[in-house]
């Protein structure tokens, strides 16, 4: 087979190799082309080096290009993926610095609450300019993969205003059910069978079975009470699970600040949260892990460079869902997954114009969604108001319309457990002048923010967090990684 795969935001260095290695365990596609494009082509030039000398250490005729034209990446290109982080670092630390100000504690701040609003503002734009590059020159009827968070603001906006054939894709269903089938003392997760449903990022396992056997709330319950690490680290999902009845797939840390109620004191949020990593709902947790792994790399990168000689072994293939994707309609190999689409009735109990997270299967005539699907009431009401500030978000960002964009901030059940509508007027004008840069749309509404701002009322403070940690350096990382080698 030979086709063309386009990566936008290829500079994301280890997802990009990730997606790369996994493609190539599909035997039928060492003959494809990838054309790589990124806005820093530092990024680019380190990336390609890494996927050539993989290329070359298999023996394959693979064809790798890299490019800051993303026009020219995408001609012809049968499939199209995007990880792209708008802003960067830079804009990201606002998405957490200045909610904080406000008294909005978040630990990743990329799908919803005041960060993840922010960031589909600056995404939304990018991703229609994505999408009109894609109906022009990429190949007919090319496949958009979206890998970029806020996941459903972004797939909203493809399918809806860039008319193109989009489907959003993420991990947390797996690594949700690898846990469950930890905690149930399963030899391997494929013993789980499970219907996940929901949107992404509040997908709920409705249904479990381990080899067959029906697995109820009561006995998931105590088997994660029972473990000795899970019962630390997840004790909000696992009061999530006690009062829902069914657990989610999300992260300690980002499940927090989805919800109204556990993150609206400061201490509530420690009595709920876990400090041993990150994702566990450290303040700013994510912002922290990204610094440290972009200095970990530019330092450590001959290292990187050097273990892309090793073969491509199939058996270490990822479930990132790409490459199984890619695999069924190429090959019609069926692969079922959960995906990120239009609900258009595959959930009963959700609008039919939000992107849900549900169970499919892929073979050569597409994505085909199990359809009927009804989530308990609690989840459907969480998601719904989700849902909801989804859905003006995307307007907001689609119209530069300031005014609903802080009505959509505003309706952030998180936001909302929090703060006042004055704070929330303050504190998104204040965001809004910040990244002025990457948000176009709002270039006319920028001036009347400052204004308004100069003349600011609400009180703020300076504020690092409930939970905050210190961004550790170079010499911190390597030693951890010693005494961690050492101890194992």
């Amino acid at each position: 087979m030979s086709f063309k795969i386009a990566i936008i935001g290829a500079g994301s260095v280890g997802f990009t190799k990730k997606l790369f290695t996994d493609i190539l365990c599909v035997p039928e596609f060492k003959d494809i082309e990838f054309a790589l494009t990124d806005v820093s082509e530092h990024n680019l030039g380190m990336i390609k080096a890494i996927l050539d000398r993989i290329v070359e250490a298999n023996k394959l005729p693979t064809k790798v290009t890299a490019t800051t034209d993303r026009r020219k990446a995408l001609e012809g290109a049968r499939y199209i993926i995007s990880c792209v982080r708008v802003g960067g670092l830079e804009a990201y630390a606002d998405d957490i610095r200045i909610p904080l100000k406000y008294g909005i504690d978040q630990c990743v701040g990329d799908t919803i609450c005041a960060g993840g609003i922010l960031y589909g503002q600056r995404n939304i734009p990018v991703i229609l300019d994505f999408c009109r590059d894609i109906r022009e020159v990429a190949d007919t009827g090319a496949k958009f993969l979206n890998y970029a968070n806020p996941m459903a603001m972004n797939t909203w906006a493809a399918i809806e205003y860039g008319k193109v054939d989009t489907v959003g894709l993420c991990h947390g269903v797996q690594h949700g059910a690898e846990q469950i089938a930890e905690v149930l003392g399963a030899k391997s997760p494929k013993e789980l069978d499970y219907v996940c449903s929901g949107i992404n990022h509040q997908t709920w396992f409705i249904e479990l079975r381990l080899n067959g056997r029906p697995i109820g709330k009561d006995e998931l319950v105590a088997a994660f009470e029972a473990h000795p690490v899970y019962s630390k680290q997840e004790k909000l999902r696992i009061d999530v699970l006690k009062r829902f009845g069914v657990y989610s797939t999300e992260s300690n840390g980002h499940l927090s600040e989805y919800l109204p109620w556990y993150r609206k004191r400061p201490d509530e949020i420690t009595r709920w949260i876990d400090m041993s990593d990150w994702i566990h709902g450290e303040t700013g947790g994510y912002l922290r892990y990204s610094t440290e792994t972009r200095n970990w790399f530019e330092t450590e990168y001959p290292q990187f460079l050097e273990a892309a000689s090793k073969p491509i072994d199939p058996a270490k293939r990822s479930n990132e869902h790409a490459s199984h994707i890619l695999e069924a309609l190429e090959t019609n190999r069926v692969y079922r997954g959960h995906f990120n689409v239009k609900n258009n009735g595959v959930i009963t109990n959700l609008p039919q114009d939000a992107i849900i997270e549900s169970p499919g299967f892929v073979d050569r005539f597409g994505i085909n969604m199990a359809a009927g699907i009804t989530l308990p009431e609690a989840c459907a009401a969480t998601c719904m108001a989700s849902i909801n500030v989804q859905r003006m978000s995307v307007h907001a960002a689609i119209a530069g319309d300031i005014d609903l964009l802080k009505l959509a901030v505003l309706h952030d059940p998180l936001v909302g457990a929090v703060s006042t509508p004055e704070e929330v007027w303050q504190m998104v004008d204040e965001m809004v002048v910040a990244q002025a840069a990457w948000l176009p749309q709002y270039a006319d509404a920028v001036p009347a923010a400052k204004e308004r701002l100069s003349k600011a009322k609400v009180k703020t403070r300076e504020w690092a967090g409930a939970a905050r940690r210190n961004v550790r350096s170079i010499e911190e990382l390597r030693a951890e990684k010693a005494a961690l080698k050492q101890a194992g």
